[in-house]
């Protein structure tokens, strides 16, 4: 969910600069975009076609908000669950773009039973709500390959929880790029993955001796390590206006692969499933 949220966002929030290039009878330069590096916000809505929980094979529809933008040269990110903030200034026009930052993520795998329709990983002890805190590094380039607003970025992020769930870290390293097709259309690309510690593999994917009575799964010791990766595409079509101010159409997919002890878990292979899509769409207004 994350992932997939990400790439919307993104997808979103750089259409601000390149909703002015390409059009069908110009393609400008970031001359053309005196305010491509001034204050923006896009705020919207949307639902979210989900697994019930992570390595599950079945699916229910979650609404989720979400908030981006600028401000005086910072960029923030709200998207359901997550939210970050980048603390070096972004650039103008085709540039590099260095980022760093915080981020925060409150993480609600199992933590009710009434939203899991497996009986088997419903009989399982409920996890509490992990609030994850933690922070990132980044680069960007602006102006790449197709024009100067398309833009290939790549990240690195570590966060810990700290509410006392599963008492672990959790890397996530990522790269994707997005390209204008008119003042109107935008579309991204993203690859990602997460590596977590031992705590959170028993945390949500151990199956104890006693929890396999209870529950008819086989017992199961997890390891941390390479949890998935996952691949995703992001499209954003604007419905009024073009994509700098109005209302527009957002939406993608995702494939997601559980990996080593998480793809081999009784709770994925057993009661869910290794390979797992996820979607969304969404209204979003940017001003």
């Amino acid at each position: 969910m994350r992932s997939l949220l990400f790439s919307l966002a993104a997808c979103a929030a750089f259409a601000v600069a390149p909703a002015q290039a390409q059009d069908q009878d110009a393609s400008p330069t970031a001359a053309d975009l005196p305010d491509a590096g001034g204050d923006f916000a896009i705020v919207g809505a949307g639902a979210a076609i989900l697994p019930d929980y992570e390595g599950s094979n079945d699916y229910s529809v979650t609404p989720f908000p979400a908030a981006i933008g600028r401000v005086s040269g910072f960029a923030f990110t709200v998207l359901g669950n997550r939210a970050s903030v980048d603390l070096i200034r972004d650039g103008v026009g085709p540039t590099w773009d260095f980022q760093a930052g915080p981020i925060a993520v409150v993480n609600f795998n199992r933590s009710s039973v009434d939203a899991i329709d497996d009986i088997r990983v419903a009989s399982l002890p409920e996890r509490d709500i992990a609030i994850e805190l933690g922070g990132y590094v980044g680069i960007g380039k602006t102006g790449v390959i197709t024009s100067d607003f398309d833009r290939l970025s790549a990240s690195l992020s570590y966060r810990t929880d700290v509410s006392g769930t599963h008492e672990s870290g959790i890397w996530t390293p990522s790269v994707s790029y997005s390209t204008p097709l008119s003042r109107k259309a935008l579309v991204g690309l993203f690859v990602s993955a997460e590596r977590v510690e031992n705590r959170y593999a028993d945390t949500y994917f151990s199956v104890t001796a006693p929890d396999a009575v209870l529950s008819g799964l086989p017992a199961y010791d997890a390891d941390g390590g390479w949890k998935h990766y996952t691949i995703g595409l992001a499209f954003t079509h604007s419905l009024t206006g073009d994509l700098l101010n109005g209302l527009q159409l957002v939406a993608g997919g995702t494939y997601k692969r559980m990996l080593n002890d998480f793809g081999d878990s009784p709770i994925t292979s057993v009661a869910g499933s290794r390979g797992q899509w996820l979607g969304a769409v969404g209204l979003a207004y940017s001003f």
